[in-house]
């Protein structure tokens, strides 16, 4: 699917957009693709211009929604298909995404996009073929080619998580010339994709899956084995957990998690929010 060029707008940003006409200045500065960048439109009595397109003027934006225009008016980036997934705005430009409510990124100290960084940082990517298991808005993908990754093959399973991508200026296009190529992203489920992956093809992975329960599979031992199968030895991987259930709980998901890749044949230790382990 090709990435959106059009304006993307949150409330904040179109009550300054309404202000600037309310004012009647003839142009309003600011950010249309969600802090990646900053310019100047045109503002007309009956809309503004921006990138030789005319736009209407928005109205009732709701809060904590981001706004493409689809064409005939300014929609919310939102599906539902069984649950409601969309994109949500944060403070610091880099978007999360919810489904069903729930916030799949972590936004409340720092931009998701930076706590990808740290985490990519831990598989020290440069050079390397890198395993993205559970591809998201594709933050560690993006992150990993920052960081000058040899080949990164990143999967997702949900379609609409894709679709997201193709509207997020923050998620990398897998056709942009600069990237090479580096990036594969395949709409696929990792846990039955990696039988397909050849044995220790891998120099590094990242695994964020969705949370245990949702996705128990990609917590499981006989997956972990495959992670171990297809892992060089010595090559690094960093397992996104949080820390689920532990104040309503005896569980200690990452202490688990680091008991069964041990068993897989990693040598492991907890790491940021995740577990850091290293194939023996």
């Amino acid at each position: 699917m090709s990435h959106y060029s059009g304006p993307l707008l949150t409330r904040p940003m179109a009550e300054t957009l309404l202000a600037a006409h309310a004012a009647s200045s003839g142009e309003w500065s600011g950010s249309l693709d969600l802090g990646r960048s900053n310019g100047s439109v045109a503002l007309q009595a009956n809309g503004w211009d921006w990138k030789g397109q005319h736009y209407p003027y928005p109205h009732k934006l709701k809060d904590r929604t981001i706004y493409y225009w689809d064409g005939d008016e300014f929609a919310p980036v939102s599906r539902f298909s069984g649950s409601l997934i969309k994109l949500v705005p944060t403070e610091w430009g880099a978007p999360t995404f919810e489904i069903d409510g729930i916030k799949m990124l972590p936004t409340s100290k720092e931009s998701p996009f930076e706590d990808a960084r740290r985490k990519v940082a831990l598989v020290e990517p440069r050079g390397k073929v890198l395993l993205d298991t559970c591809g998201g808005l594709g933050y560690f993908a993006a992150c990993c080619l920052e960081a000058g990754v040899g080949r990164i093959h990143s999967f997702e399973k949900n379609e609409d998580v894709l679709w997201l991508r193709t509207l997020n200026p923050w998620s990398p296009d897998p056709d942009e010339p600069s990237y090479g190529g580096r990036l594969q992203l395949a709409h696929a489920d990792i846990s039955q994709a990696i039988v397909q992956i050849t044995d220790a093809s891998v120099d590094a992975l990242l695994h964020d899956p969705p949370r245990f329960g949702i996705a128990g599979e990609l917590y499981s031992q006989a997956f972990y084995d495959q992670l171990a199968r297809v892992l060089r030895r010595g090559g690094r991987l960093f397992h996104y957990t949080g820390s689920p259930n532990k104040l309503t709980s005896d569980r200690d998901v990452p202490r688990e998690v680091a008991k069964r890749l041990e068993k897989a044949g990693f040598k492991a230790q907890l790491a940021l929010d995740g577990v850091l382990a290293i194939r023996r």
